[in-house]
């Protein structure tokens, strides 16, 4: 199996419980709390770390990222960023300070939904998308910007703050839309997708690789999931029983609701999951998806004993995903417990573009 890059999850956006819907102060996010996570996913060997992006809840992740940094030795930061919060060249600056801070360790995933108070339609909104990713590109690869566009127009020289290497960095990116799918054909280096059924996750990636190639372009590919691993199965379906054991209907529908991205395909990809999955939750083997009845977005998790999980991980790998973003519940336990029964038996690295 070829090397793959695991990344674990900062819970910077107020998401991180001991019973799924039940608000727990100790794990609100904070700097104190997010850092030990982070600290915790590097100490553990992840290769990467996410850190997410809200406006109405949570910490701001330009913020964090920056103070994190100096305290880090070896782990790259995968900064989530949502266009239009920024004015791309300042953001573009931004990113080549942070990477110098980092000793060249900085991956960035670009989101692409509205802010508050504002609301494009999805086409025009994904086109902003575009347009921000080739001049971060532009500008981040140390070259001079002349851009008449729909939503910027820019003539500008080769920035002085460049990064380490010289080039933009790892831009991730997701969505399952038509106009996200051609956005990230256009202009991202990493497709990342949400948890989905093996027949559904080979057809993106053949659908995304066909995309990219009518651009002379191609694509690597990740998966964003949730974890639950124990020492026997059983073990594990109690777990995450568990963590579903206090949360309401009503508790669970308001929590998805307020989330900006509630409406997107990928959220309805999501939500179908959950309504063609058995009794139990469990949509294909150790694939569960209770986990989206708390959360709007990724809404599953790979559940087993480290033999099931490490052979799940593998057969995504096989159908071509080469980056892991994984998280689960609460997020530095749960770390530990993964980086313990499964990370040591993956061949894994930084992905290198």
């Amino acid at each position: 199996m070829s090397r793959c890059e695991v990344s674990w999850f900062s819970a910077l956006c107020d998401d991180d419980y001991e019973f799924l819907g039940v608000s727990d102060p100790g794990l609100k996010s904070s700097w104190e709390h997010c850092r030990n996570i982070v600290l915790a996913a590097e100490k553990g060997g992840f290769d990467n770390i996410l850190l997410p992006s809200g406006y109405a809840i949570g910490i701001d992740t330009q913020m964090f990222a920056g103070a994190i940094a100096p305290l880090l030795r070896r782990i790259r930061l995968l900064m989530a960023v949502r266009v239009g919060e920024t004015w791309p060249p300042q953001l573009a600056r931004a990113i080549a300070t942070l990477d110098q801070i980092l000793g060249g360790r900085l991956t960035v995933n670009i989101i692409s939904s509205d802010m508050p108070g504002e609301q494009l339609a999805s086409g025009p909104r994904y086109r902003r998308t575009i347009e921000a990713m080739h001049i971060l590109k532009t500008l981040l690869n140390g070259q001079s910007l002349d851009l008449d566009g729909e939503f910027w127009k820019l003539k500008l020289d080769p920035p002085r703050v460049t990064t380490v290497s010289g080039t933009c960095p790892p831009l991730y990116f997701g969505g399952l839309s038509e106009d996200a799918r051609e956005a990230a054909a256009e202009g991202c280096d990493v497709y990342l997708m949400w948890p989905d059924t093996m027949p559904a996750v080979k057809e993106i990636i053949a659908d995304m690789t066909a995309r990219a190639a009518k651009r002379g372009r191609t694509l690597r590919f990740g998966y964003r999931a949730h974890v639950v691993v124990r020492e026997t199965e059983a073990e594990a379906r109690t777990y995450a029983s568990r963590l579903l054991s206090r949360l309401d209907a009503q508790t669970g529908e308001a929590i998805r609701a307020k989330s900006l991205d509630a409406t997107s395909a990928g959220v309805r990809r999501q939500a179908e999951l959950r309504e063609a999955a058995g009794e139990e939750g469990y949509v294909e083997d150790n694939l569960w998806t209770g986990i989206g009845r708390a959360r709007s977005g990724c809404g599953a998790a790979i559940v087993g004993d480290p033999d099931q999980v490490l052979a799940k991980l593998q057969a995504y790998q096989a159908l071509g995903i080469e980056a892991f973003i994984l998280s689960g519940y609460p997020h530095a336990a749960e770390a530990d417990l993964f980086a313990r029964h499964v990370l040591p038996r993956l061949d894994h690295g930084p992905l290198i573009l």
